[in-house]
């Protein structure tokens, strides 16, 4: 038994040791390829190894890393030799990790870094050991994290350089201590979330002499009232978030703004009521220093119905209100708003987007006297509304107004609802839909600037103001651009249909000509000449046609990039195809291409003088005679063959040289047809039809004669008229197989003097006894003899 368990001990044995071996290996491969996962850092020396699920800090930084982003990924421990070589970092990101703890000397030679982001972990408690020696510090964010205090002693208190403070959670962080913000003096942006923040002791924000932005997200306003005693002397501009004023008495612990230096403050994402709205605004027309109000996506519950009458100090500041997509509920029973008017009147700035205004009252514009800018863009103003909003009085000094994305529809109405406001100098009613223009127009006196893009209008008429200095026609259905402007000095007309600049004598003082986006295609150096005051031209995103002339000006026209916005990388060429997408600077066209004309017009030449020259060569060949008997041996070889026992009209056609012609009349033809029987011959001076053509007499003739007679000579051979005989007659005969053909040799003939083409007449002559005339007066009778026994043989076809 005891042998027998040794085994079994020594197997258990192996098998941990191999599991532990396996385990080991396993952590060093993944520390490895944790190692490894990191890239390279760019140029800048920054290193980006964000989402890479990496564990832990990867081991490869180097001493002149000067940016390291970890974020997005699972690290849960930061260890003190992690970061040992990062004595030139500038930023560390570890954001939305799972980190639980870090070391205390983990960033002890950090002694440059200046933006450190630990947010979004798992932290449970800070130490101020960790950034004791960060002196360099400037960006600090601790926010998102677990912990509940910022810890028992001063985080910051060796921060001296500190300018941006982001901390607090949503979930636990519960308290804020008197000496958490020992230390700071000066604070660009301090961001407290403390959605659960239950405790703050009184006189903690004391110690900052001055915070720019103070953004807090605390919903309990006894807690919020504390924090804002202590803001009263630092804070310039207050920003509350997510927080509730349902009651009057809310809003009351808002009063220490009422004697803080405070000079802006911004509502996001904050209820209201109509209680708590009188409440706060009362609250603030004591701030001497107020100058601006932001309520930014909140909501008001309650129809304006403010009993109460608000007045405002005629020393307050108050210049500017921005209100932002503020949701009010039942905004079609709200009132006219007479409880603010007293409000209005020191008011410079008012901007009122994404809010539902389908309206302002008259009253309420008539008390606006100081207004200079409006904005009332994402709204639902029609053109009937606007003519009561802007009545007689309303807005008296008002400069820029602004009522894009509304619901205008006639931009004659739009236009003498505000042509009163002779202050007006910049309106925008863009991205309506106006879809025509008509060719008239009332305006403001002194209107400049004009911006009526995305409005589908199809044409520019004189309805556009002649006073205009800048005009926005941009994304609509433009054409061409044919207006007199003389003081425009800016045009915008991007993304239209336009297929050349403008006319520079309609807009002379044009300084800046935006006009990408559309159909243009090239620009010569004489259209760009022609706006001698033209700074900046605009025309990259069209489909350029990279011609020789248009690549010639623009890439060797002196200054010219200087001029051209996004010049090079925004004009590209769409055509011809040997230069399509590259850019207009770098292409380059052949020889050929640059002179397509010219060559295209060389070729032409050179084809008129071929055809010519084939036209005076085949004249002077016959060319077209050859072509027309070739045409009519086509036609004959497609006649049947004539029948064995058809009739024929002669014994013989006899086809001879002219030049031999007293020889044929005078002794053959009186020879054979005196003849008893006589012989009928067909003679061409004789038989032929007149009038008819030369070739189907002779295919005719051959056709209704029983035999052919080729009287040849030395002048038969180098007769034209005997070579076009044979060249036609020669065809029929031989192709049908048949000895219908007589050859009468008049003289000897060399064989070399036989034209090659007649290679079955060689044949003929050197395979047949064809008859030869005899000088010997005794053997001319025994001549006749034999040609007439020739004739005669007609069963010889």
């Amino acid at each position: 038994m005891l042998n027998q368990r040794k085994p079994n001990t020594m197997t258990k044995q192996i098998w941990r040791v191999w599991i532990f071996y396996m385990v080991i290996t396993a952590n060093r491969s993944e520390e490895k390829a944790m190692t490894q996962a990191c890239p390279s850092c760019d140029g800048t020396h920054i290193c980006d190894c964000s989402s890479m699920n990496l564990r832990t800090i990867p081991s490869g930084l180097t001493t002149d890393v000067t940016g390291l982003n970890l974020s997005y990924n699972s690290i849960e421990h930061v260890k003190e030799t992690d970061l040992k070589l990062g004595v030139n970092l500038r930023v560390l990101l570890l954001q939305s990790n799972q980190i639980r703890t870090i070391d205390k000397e983990s960033f002890i030679f950090l002694g440059k870094l200046e933006h450190l982001d630990l947010s979004d972990n798992k932290l449970t408690h800070l130490s101020p050991i960790w950034f004791r020696p960060l002196f360099s510090l400037q960006h600090l964010n601790i926010q998102g994290n677990l912990y509940t205090t910022l810890g028992e002693n001063p985080l910051f208190s060796n921060l001296k350089k500190l300018r941006y403070l982001r901390l607090g959670n949503n979930h636990s962080f519960s308290a804020i201590r008197k000496q958490d913000f020992d230390g700071i003096t000066v604070l660009e942006q301090l961001e407290i979330d403390g959605q659960r923040l239950k405790q703050y002791e009184s006189g903690s924000l004391t110690t900052v002499n001055s915070i720019n932005h103070t953004i807090m997200n605390i919903n309990d306003v006894q807690v919020l009232s504390g924090m804002l005693e202590d803001l009263t002397n630092s804070a310039i501009c207050v920003e509350l978030r997510h927080i509730a004023f349902n009651t009057a008495s809310e809003s009351s612990l808002l009063e220490p703004m009422s004697r803080s230096v405070m000079e802006k403050l911004v509502f996001k994402n904050v209820l209201f009521t109509d209680a708590s709205v009188i409440r706060v605004v009362n609250i603030l027309r004591h701030a001497k220093q107020f100058l601006e109000l932001e309520v930014d996506n909140s909501v008001l519950q309650g129809t304006g119905q403010w009993h109460e009458q608000i007045k405002l100090n005629r020393e307050s500041a108050f210049k500017v209100i921005t209100v932002q997509r503020l949701a009010i509920k039942q905004f079609y029973l709200f009132s006219d708003l007479r409880g603010v008017e007293n409000l209005l009147g020191n008011i410079t700035k008012a901007t009122i987007v994404n809010t539902n205004v389908f309206l302002v009252p008259c009253s309420i514009s008539r008390h606006f006297v100081s207004l200079l800018y409006l904005d009332l863009s994402e709204n639902l103003l029609a053109d009937p509304n606007l003519g009561h909003s802007s009545c007689e009085g309303a807005w008296p000094l008002l400069q820029t107004f602004n009522l894009s994305q509304n619901s205008l529809g006639d931009l004659e109405m739009t236009g003498r609802s505000l042509s009163h406001l002779n202050h007006l100098t910049h309106l925008d009613i863009s991205r309506n839909n106006f879809g025509e223009i008509p060719e008239s127009c009332q305006w403001p006196e002194n209107l400049k600037y004009l911006n009526i893009s995305g409005t589908q209008i199809p044409k520019v008429t004189t309805c556009i103001p002649q006073t205009l200095e800048v005009l926005d026609v941009s994304s609509n259905n433009l054409n061409d651009f044919r207006l007199k402007l003389p003081h425009l000095k800016e045009l915008y007309i991007a993304k239209n249909k336009l297929k050349t600049l403008p006319d520079a004598p309609f807009i002379p003082n044009i300084v800046a000509l935006r006009i990408s986006r559309n159909k243009l295609t090239s620009f010569s150096k004489e259209e760009f000449g022609s706006f001698r005051k033209m700074e900046t031209l605009d025309a990259g995103d069209n489909n350029f046609i990279c011609s020789c002339e248009f690549l010639s000006f623009i890439q060797y026209q002196e200054g010219i990039a200087n001029v051209l916005a996004n010049w090079p990388e925004n004009y590209i060429c769409d055509s011809p195809s040997s230069v399509r997408g590259q850019q207009v600077k770098a292409a380059r066209l052949s020889q050929f291409e640059c002179h397509r004309t010219l060559a295209v017009s060389l070729i032409c030449i050179l084809v008129v003088l071929v055809i010519l020259l084939i036209v005076i060569l085949g004249y002077k060949l016959h060319v077209i005679w050859y072509m027309k008997m070739t045409w009519a041996w086509l036609q004959a070889k497609r006649k049947p063959k004539r029948a064995y026992n058809q009739d024929f009209c002669y014994d013989a056609f006899v086809s001879y040289s002219e030049r031999d012609s007293e020889w044929v009349e005078n002794l053959m033809v009186q020879e054979l047809e005196n003849a008893i029987p006589p012989f009928k011959l067909c003679l061409h001076k004789r038989d032929f039809v007149p009038g008819k053509w030369i070739i189907d007499n002779i295919i005719d003739s051959i056709e209704k004669s029983h035999k052919t007679l080729f009287v040849l000579s030395e002048h038969f051979v180098q007769s034209e008229w005997c070579k076009y005989e044979l060249e036609f007659s020669h065809f029929r005969l031989f192709d049908e197989n048949n000895d219908s053909a007589i050859l009468i040799l008049l003289e000897p003939i060399q064989e070399q003097t036989i034209p090659k083409r007649f290679c079955k007449l060689r044949k003929i002559m050197n395979t047949k006894t064809y008859l030869e005339w005899p000088f010997d007066e005794n053997q001319q009778q025994i001549f006749w003899n034999n040609l007439k026994i020739a004739l005669k043989s007609y069963d010889d076809f």
